[in-house]
């Protein structure tokens, strides 16, 4: 299945408290029950004013659906053509 990283702007996000990116990380899987099985949120990395998140999902439109049952912004969703790491190398 496809892997996806999502780009959502969310001004301010690198100050959420604890209890912040924990009420979002509920309601995110809150909605990802009521989606289903096919997409699944794989982690998300947050910088100061934007949240990079990976999801594995059969397509972007349910990518974007989660978004927008959620209210998170999700500006930018791109599909990962590959993966490498510092062992890709050897």
């Amino acid at each position: 299945m496809p892997k996806y990283v999502i780009e959502r702007t969310i001004p301010n996000a690198g100050n959420f408290s604890a209890e912040e990116l924990q009420a979002i990380a509920r309601k995110s899987c809150r909605v990802l029950d009521t989606l289903g099985p096919s997409i699944q949120w794989v982690q998300s990395f947050v910088t100061q004013d934007k949240i990079y998140c990976t999801y594995i999902a059969p397509n972007a439109e349910i990518i974007r659906e989660h978004a927008r049952l959620g209210g998170f912004p999700a500006e930018t969703v791109v599909e990962v053509r590959a993966i490498f790491d510092p062992t890709t190398a050897r």
